[in-house]
């Protein structure tokens, strides 16, 4: 995972169709390498990697600078409209043992709208879902990445409020994976700070799990 001056982190990014899981991949990674467009049916259909270049002044370990690289696994949605559950969960075990199979997977980001209320059918899904796709440790490797959070935003509503006024659902949700949360506006482009930030969160979640990651076997 670490060499003398670098570290990778291994994510990937699942959620439902249309809420901004290809998105939030580019701008964690700082490219367009992922396919993201508003349709009526799901746009992604098989799973693909992304890699970052060589990114610095984010991380520091032992007093010293370290340079980061980020991986991030695009997959497709879950509930998919071409594909059964069992397609997507195989096709997306599959693809994390190819990829994060040697060095583990720091991070699974579910990706939530924030600008729509998460119903407790909907959470549940997902959570067996994610589940079925990590194992029984998934709450200590998943984090909430809510998106459209410019809507929120809109609406007047602070991070802190947001949270005051979400559904129980939601709130239940977040202490589940121990209120690793992130508010992602990915509408635009993400400006480097705002990356460089979200990135930060994203290693200090990395941080409380003393750097631990999930192995992954067929």
């Amino acid at each position: 995972m670490v060499d003398s001056n670098e570290m990778t982190i291994n994510l990937v990014v699942l959620g439902r169709t249309q809420t901004g899981k290809s998105a939030a991949g580019n701008s964690l990674l700082g490219s367009s390498d992922f396919k993201s467009h508003r349709s009526p049916s799901s746009v992604t259909t098989c799973c693909s990697l992304g890699r970052s270049c060589r990114i610095s002044g984010i991380i520091r370990r032992n007093g010293c600078e370290l340079a980061l690289r980020v991986r991030v696994l695009d997959t497709p949605s879950y509930p998919h409209t071409g594909l059964s559950k069992e397609q997507v969960r195989d096709t997306v075990r599959s693809a994390l043992v190819h990829h994060f199979g040697k060095d583990g997977l720091h991070l699974a980001l579910l990706v939530l709208r924030a600008d729509l209320p998460l119903c407790p059918d909907e959470s549940d899904q997902t959570t067996q879902f994610i589940q079925e796709l990590l194992g029984p440790t998934w709450k200590d490797f998943t984090a909430v990445l809510l998106t459209h959070a410019d809507k929120a935003e809109e609406a007047g509503l602070s991070e802190e409020a947001y949270l005051h006024s979400a559904s129980s659902t939601l709130l239940s949700l977040l202490s589940s994976v121990q209120h690793k949360y992130i508010f992602l506006d990915n509408q635009k482009r993400i400006i480097k700070e705002e990356r460089a930030t979200v990135l930060r969160k994203l290693l200090n979640f990395i941080r409380q799990n003393n750097y631990q990651v999930l192995l992954l076997k067929h």
